[in-house]
């Protein structure tokens, strides 16, 4: 992407009211069939459509085509039990019921290589396709089979470089592993988390993203938020080694987060995707506080590595407040363009 100050959403987009229940995590789809799979594949364009009229560069399919980030990918695993499903604890923060791994974990098959050709057919912008990350994957199961996290995570590090690979292939410019399990076990991240992501994304034609945030805007992450102190300061943890990792660009939240910005010091070098809008708010951004997000991360970060993004993704707000603040993101990357464009020379 050579334009200066590209900017992306860093995930999901509402679907629309005929799809799934609005403003609704994990909604049911009201669709059956060969309905539901034209709903989807409507619902789509239909992202990118909103996507463009908004100005977003980098586009994606705003995970229109399944119920959950993780669990929609899981589901086309063999070894995966979806019938006897467990209660498990998510990112130490909230209980949920969840598969079963119960044996030996191999893809049945493409996931989304259809939709990412889809997208592809319909649009000449970049496109960038989000994949769970391997350790989100672990940490959204339980495991009746491995007996060991890192184990698990590395058979879904390969089956991730499978599809990715595949994604790739069907015209996929940007490959982004979402890790927000990354911000709660910092340990395993630097034992093995890191190590199974760079196996997920080996061998890539594409650029590869990380995206690790604080959570969508629901209760357990809102209060988990609350106990987390004036400073969020989990980034300094991991990001040592995920700037010596293989990974082109880091996707951080920032705007109206509690995480200091100098933190984006330990990760100079690769490409960043600047969390400037709120997804845990329905207040609608003005492009100037937009604008003032990205000033602030330009003290850390390169002007040619700098995207402008959105913290998370936006399923859980209604489509019109979410093209709203796709539109503020666009109009403050501007703002902040036109003054690298005009400022003398060093």
């Amino acid at each position: 992407m050579n334009k200066l100050l590209p900017t992306t959403s860093a995930g999901s987009l509402p679907k629309p009211s005929w799809l799934a229940q609005p403003e609704t995590l994990w909604s049911p789809w009201k669709l059956e069939g060969e309905a539901l799979t034209e709903g989807k594949r409507d619902a789509l364009l239909l992202a990118l459509a909103d996507q463009r009229a908004e100005g977003i560069d980098i586009v994606s399919d705003g995970e229109q085509t399944r119920q959950h980030f993780v669990t929609t990918f899981i589901e086309n695993l063999n070894g995966v039990d979806f019938e006897n499903r467990k209660v498990v604890r998510i990112r130490d923060r909230y209980d949920a019921s969840v598969p079963v791994v119960v044996d030996d974990v191999t893809r049945k098959g493409p996931v989304f290589v259809a939709d990412a050709e889809t997208l592809r057919a319909h649009t000449d912008a970049p496109i960038k396709w989000a994949l769970p990350g391997p350790m989100t994957m672990v940490d959204t199961l339980y495991d009746a089979r491995y007996g060991s996290r890192a184990e698990l995570a590395w058979k879904f590090a390969e089956i991730l470089n499978q599809e990715a690979k595949e994604l790739a292939a069907a015209g996929v410019d940007i490959v982004q592993f979402d890790e927000p399990a990354f911000n709660v076990f910092f340990d395993e991240v630097n034992e093995w988390g890191i190590a199974a992501l760079e196996r997920a994304a080996e061998g890539l034609s594409c650029e590869t993203a990380v995206h690790i945030c604080y959570g969508y805007g629901i209760e357990a992450n809102t209060n988990w938020k609350k106990t987390l102190g004036s400073e969020w300061r989990q980034y300094e943890e991991t990001f040592p080694q995920i700037q010596k990792s293989s990974l082109d660009i880091v996707s951080l939240e920032c705007h109206n987060s509690h995480v200091p910005t100098d933190l984006l010091e330990l990760v100079r070098g690769k490409k960043l995707m600047v969390g400037a809008i709120d997804v845990a708010n329905t207040a609608v951004e003005t492009p100037e506080e937009v604008a003032a997000t990205l000033r602030n991360a330009l003290q850390f970060v390169d002007a040619d590595k700098l995207w402008a993004s959105t913290n998370c993704g936006m399923a859980p707000l209604s489509r019109s407040v979410a093209r709203a603040k796709l539109g503020a993101l666009s109009a403050g990357a501007e703002i902040v363009r036109r003054e690298l464009s005009t400022e003398p020379a060093a």
